[in-house]
This record gives structure tokens, sequence and C-alpha cells, in this order.
């Protein structure tokens, strides 16, 4: 028991002493700086803190890896360190491009099992790169650890909060402005794996399920990095978030129940993984039609403003108007242009009144008190012409 727990010890402490944990707080703080920057050019503020893309995933990343690490420790899956470091590279150079969607286990892991598969049919007569990273290979256990991240993948778009997305401005291609929504996820998901070596002993006949090296085992908590990233243009974001999440749910359901016959047809483990690269990008490609077929979601209207953002802490959000929202009068008065909005909401004494349809065309109102400032108090953002660019003319 004590040498169990010694072994849990020390495969925490591997964790921080694994580069891609810290490389994981630069990227996001980084992506955050980057994002910042264009939300102060389109809009004239910063809409979402610094770590917004990863502060809300946190408690879910924690959960996640606690059970995917009970499911691959009770099944007693051993990966070679080899294989890990191989898995590590790949996510940092997927991740340089700031692009999370390249975060997505499908790429990670299919890519890291595409080399460690195929690289050793092209270096087999050469002496290039050691022996030793293409022995002893899991491939059922990768197969079925990218299973269970997709699922992970899945749930972390299904739980985004329904004010969280990025609003951006861009220029359609009749030249007039538009509103679009970055769905942009990240988390980093730390999972207990066994390596060879360390003090832990096969507990049951069965257990490791796949022994590799010698008669013993450790520990290792393996920070892996997930992400997800979608412009949306055409669609309210929210429909696409539900739909994708269901998508990907089936992918990696599929995935899993398939990659367990791996264990007892190895040959299985490579037709699960190349299913799981052609559904995702089948429906990434589904995704890119439905988006070109349809008119900007996010575009100015002969009948009232349709909301692109709001900003966080504000009255707006307090007052529950949200993205996809059309508001159509202020005070009484309609209103389709962003200076009449304000000249209107300016107009009142005391405390404004909004009507507001919803994404179903259904009217509500709200209303609240009035307040002396610029718009950026009341937290309503609209498809117009960037801040950088009112501020040239």
């Amino acid at each position: 028991m004590e040498g169990s727990l010694i072994e849990v010890a020390k495969g925490i402490g591997r964790l921080f002493l694994h580069p891609l944990f810290y490389w994981s707080f630069i990227l996001v703080l980084l992506s955050g700086i980057r994002r910042i920057r264009q939300e102060r050019m389109d809009f004239g503020t910063k809409v979402y803190s610094l770590f917004s893309e990863w502060k809300g995933n946190i408690f879910y990343s924690l959960l996640f890896g606690f059970i995917i690490s009970v499911i691959t420790l009770s099944a007693g899956f051993v990966f070679t360190v080899e294989t890990l470091i191989a898995l590590s590279i790949v996510m940092f150079v997927l991740s340089i491009s700031f692009n999370f969607a390249a975060l997505s286990p499908v790429y990670s892991i299919g890519i890291t099992f595409a080399v460690l598969f195929l690289l050793p049919q092209f270096l087999r007569d050469t002496s290039i790169i050691d022996e030793r990273w293409f022995t002893d290979v899991n491939f059922p256990g990768l197969a079925i650890l990218l299973g269970l991240l997709i699922i992970a993948e899945a749930l972390f778009l299904k739980l985004i909060k329904r004010h969280h997305f990025f609003p951006s401005l861009v220029r359609s291609e009749r030249g007039g402005w538009i509103g679009q929504s970055r769905i942009k996820q990240f988390g980093m998901i730390p999972i207990f794996l066994l390596i060879p070596g360390g003090s832990l002993l096969p507990m049951e006949p069965y257990w490791p399920y796949v022994t590799i090296g010698g008669e013993t085992y450790g520990l290792l908590l393996f920070p892996f990095l997930l992400g997800t990233q979608l412009v949306v243009r055409g669609n309210n974001p929210r429909v696409i978030v539900q739909r994708m999440s269901g998508w990907l749910m089936g992918i990696g359901v599929i995935v899993t129940l398939a990659s367990i016959s791996s264990l007892f047809l190895p040959a299985a483990a490579l037709w699960t993984v190349i299913f799981a690269i052609a559904a995702k990008e089948f429906i990434l490609y589904r995704y890119r039609v439905d988006e070109n077929k349809k008119f900007a979601y996010f575009h100015p209207e002969n009948n009232g403003l349709k909301v692109l953002g709001v900003l966080p802490g504000t009255p707006a959000e307090r007052l529950g108007i949200t993205a996809g929202e059309t508001i159509v009068k202020v005070n009484g008065k309609p209103t389709s242009e962003v200076n009449e909005f304000y000249e209107a909401l300016h107009d009142s004494s005391a405390s404004y009144r909004l009507e507001v349809l919803d994404e179903r065309g259904e009217p509500r109102f709200v209303q609240g008190a009035f307040f002396e400032g610029d718009h950026h108090e009341l937290g309503l953002l609209f498809t117009e012409e960037p801040y950088r660019l009112k501020e040239k003319s």
C-alpha cells in the first residue's frame, strides 16, 4: 500500500516535470492576448478575460481526467515512455498554430498513431532513429484512449455556456461588415497512465492487460492537451454547438466500442483510427458546405438590431439578452441603426425599455435603470463598422 502511494506521488510529480504542462499556460496566455487585441480592434473594448478559453473548463478537465484514468488503469494499459514523448511532440507541433481545432484528439492521437505505425516501414534498414521508439507500441490502448477523448471533446462542446462565444467582425464577399462567432475551447486533461518500471506489481493475473517491459510498472500523470475551434457565420452558434457535440459523441462511442475489439484483433486499431479521422473530416466538410449555403446570421437588418455579443458582467447580461436576439424597439421607438439605438436609449431620463425578438421570433420586453456613459456599459455588441476604422475616420 505504501509503495502504491509513493508511486502515485511520483506520477503526480512527473506532471510538473512535463514541458506540456507549462506550455499549456503559455499557449492559453498568448492565444488570449491575440484574441483581446482583435476584440479591441473590432469593438474598442475587451470582451472576454485573458484565460476565457480555459477557465470554464478546469473542473471538467479534472473530472474527465479522473474518469479516463480509472478506465485506463483498471484495464491496465501500459504505454512506453517513447510513445508518450512522440504524442507530446505531436501535440506541441499542432498547438503552435494557435488553432485549437488542431488539438482535437482525432489529430493528435491519429497523427501519433500513424507516425509510430508507418515510420518503421520507411526506416527499417536505417539507423536514423532508435528502434525503441517503435517497439512495444500499445496501438489498441491508443485507439481506446482516442475514443474516450473524443467523447470528452464532445462534452466540452456541449458544456459551453450560452454567452461563451467569441464575436468578431469580418467583411462579406459583397464588401459589407458581418459578424461571426468563434466556438473556442481548450483544456488540459491530466490522465494517469502506466509506464514500464516503477514500484507497482501486477495485482491480478489479467492486470496489466497489455504488458510492456519487465514485471513492475510506474505511473505518469500525463497532460493531454485538448482543444476545439470553429468559426460560425451562417448559423446560431448555440445550434452548431449542440449539433457538433452530438456528432462527436456518436463518433467517440463508436470508436471506443470498435477499439475494444482491437484487444483481440490488433489490426482493428488501425481501421478504428482511420474511421475516426474520416468521420471527423466528413462532419467538418458537411458543416462547411452548410455554412457556405447560408446568408450571414449576424448581419445588419432593416427591422431591428441583431445582437452579436454581450459583455460579461454588464446590464445586458443581467437582463438575459443573448447573442442572436434582435432588438426592434427602444422605449417604444423602432430601431434598425446603431446610432438610432443609442439616441433613443439616451432620450430616456430614468429607465429604458427594450422590445426583443428571440431566435424563434417571439417578442419579449426587458427594462432596466438608465445610466450615463458609453454603450459598453450596457454591454451589447452589434454588427457595425469596426472600432479601428471609426477611429481613423
